[in-house]
């Protein structure tokens, strides 16, 4: 099987364009042909209509002034002439002493010159227009000397009708010595008339016309075929020059961005969207080198005390409560870097989507009041003072294990960075159908600078006012990815120096 050919988006949007101006040519030449043939006819129609119109109106007024009925050529010949109506008018030497007084104002007005030409050039030239009159009955009393001994079709048994009505005009083609003419059948009450014109001129055009059409089309296919290669060629070098740029953006200058453009278009939003990425990525990498740098401090420090403990009890002998107390350093540094693989873990896993949300009605008042009946005994070990101020019944929907995990961590930080003498309160609120919880302590505070780094993970805040605290840096960011799946927002007012304050907001049932 032959492979399917790829084009480039150059070559596609000029192949497109073609297309559409390819099918609206088609369409345009289509309405064209048909709206100028139609035009043709009509017009030709018209003018017939107007010319057979204007004989019945001569016809009419000769008989009127007559008195005398209108007999076919036959019959005329049988009867004296002074019993018929002579119509010796319609010969040709005498057609312009009626072509325009005739004309009156139910079927041109006089001063149109353009119909007067028209009526004029069809009534008098024999050679191109065909006229026939004959009685209601259908015999023919006169013809045009185009027609020779042919004749043109008529209305034929139409008098008893046409005394109550006239009837409408009837339009038709007849071929006529081989060659197709245009009629138009017209009566009134005094006789009838059959105007015929030969085709040959509008078809001559409509040829013309369609050659016009035929040639023209692909010279202009093949015009904007190159323009369109032209146009999508100027278009798309923009995209070629943020291809060039965008090359050179690797992971070591991800500083780098795309040049703007100074036109506020597609292009311009493309480049604008792709430097916003860019500095998505920048940002990620910047986290990704720092977590393994903190990563690796995390793990390095209790690693190095594991390795010097077990170095020295190798080296040299130990009485059995010197191994015993050195086996408690170590069961410490490992615990210490089981937390740390765990928090990691239990990150890793919240991001890739792994961890599974339950939502389920649960009761974050007696939530709350087990934690607080819990860390109790953590403050008074600390002699921290801890009050609370839990208001019942507020419930709302979520894991109750997570939420668990995540206000523990809030009230132990809250205790663990608060000296002796200080004070702890925790509050639960129910206020316009939200629940807030407020975890208030007077301990070392945060600094202003700190304040937007303390979700990041293994952050600290200053390690020469909290060495002696333990802690791995994952607790916060462990707290705000279960808030956030939550759809709970928290917030933090801090002081270095005058305590902190969190506050969680819950949506209640």
């Amino acid at each position: 099987m032959f492979e399917a050919v790829k084009l480039t988006l150059r070559a596609k949007l000029a192949l497109t364009y073609g297309t559409i101006v390819a099918l609206t040519l088609a369409g345009f030449a289509a309405i064209a042909y048909v709206t100028v043939s139609n035009e043709l006819l009509r017009n030709l129609d018209a003018s017939l209509q107007r010319a057979g119109t204007s004989l019945l109106d001569i016809i009419r007024k000769e008989q009127q002034q007559a008195r005398k009925p209108l007999a076919s050529l036959k019959s005329r010949r049988r009867i004296s002439s002074g019993d018929a109506l002579r119509v010796d008018i319609l010969d040709r030497p005498n057609m312009r002493n009626f072509v325009g007084p005739v004309l009156n104002s139910e079927t041109v007005e006089p001063e149109d010159p353009v119909w007067s030409a028209v009526y004029e050039h069809m009534l008098l030239n024999s050679s191109n227009t065909a006229l026939q009159l004959a009685t209601l009955e259908g015999g023919v009393a006169w013809k045009s000397e185009r027609l020779g001994t042919d004749s043109l079709p008529t209305f034929g048994l139409f008098a008893r009708e046409a005394a109550s009505a006239t009837p409408a005009p009837i339009f038709s083609h007849y071929w006529l010595r081989g060659e197709r003419y245009r009629i138009v059948m017209i009566a009134n009450d005094v006789a009838s008339v059959t105007a015929a014109y030969p085709l040959s001129e509008v078809d001559q055009t409509l040829r013309r016309l369609f050659s016009l059409l035929l040639y023209g089309m692909p010279l202009a296919l093949v015009v904007s075929g190159i323009l369109g290669w032209f146009i999508a060629r100027s278009s798309l070098k923009s995209v070629d020059d943020i291809t060039q740029s965008a090359r050179s953006i690797t992971a070591s200058n991800l500083q780098l961005r795309l040049p703007k453009s100074p036109n506020n278009d597609e292009i311009a939003r493309l480049i604008d969207t792709l430097n916003d990425m860019i500095a998505r990525l920048e940002q990620s990498f910047a986290q990704v080198r720092q977590f393994t740098s903190d990563a690796s401090h995390e793990l390095k420090t209790p690693l190095a005390i594991l390795m010097g403990e077990l170095g020295v009890a190798l080296r040299r002998p130990m009485t059995a409560q010197e191994y015993q107390s050195t086996l408690a350093s170590c069961l410490e540094e490992v615990e210490r870097l089981a937390n740390v693989v765990q928090g990691l873990l239990e990150i890793s896993r919240a991001e890739s989507g792994q961890v599974t949300i339950e939502r389920k009605p649960l009761s974050l008042s007696g939530l709350v009041g087990d934690i607080c009946d819990d860390m109790l005994l953590m403050a008074e070990s600390k002699h921290v003072g801890f009050t609370t101020d839990i208001a019942p019944d507020v419930k709302i929907v979520g894991d109750k294990t997570r939420l668990h995990q995540a206000v523990l961590n809030i009230v132990e930080n809250a205790i663990k960075y608060t000296p002796e003498g200080g004070s702890v309160r925790v509050e639960l609120l129910a206020i316009d159908g939200r629940a807030r919880l407020l975890v208030s302590d007077t301990g070392i505070g945060i600094a202003a600078e700190d304040l937007a780094h303390i979700y990041d993970r293994f952050f600290r805040v200053d390690k020469a006012r909290s060495q002696n605290i333990q802690g791995t840096g994952l607790g916060l960011s462990i707290v705000k990815w279960i808030l956030d799946a939550h759809q709970a927002t928290i917030d933090v007012v801090s002081a270095e120096g005058s305590g902190t304050t969190f506050k969680i907001t819950f949506v209640t049932l």
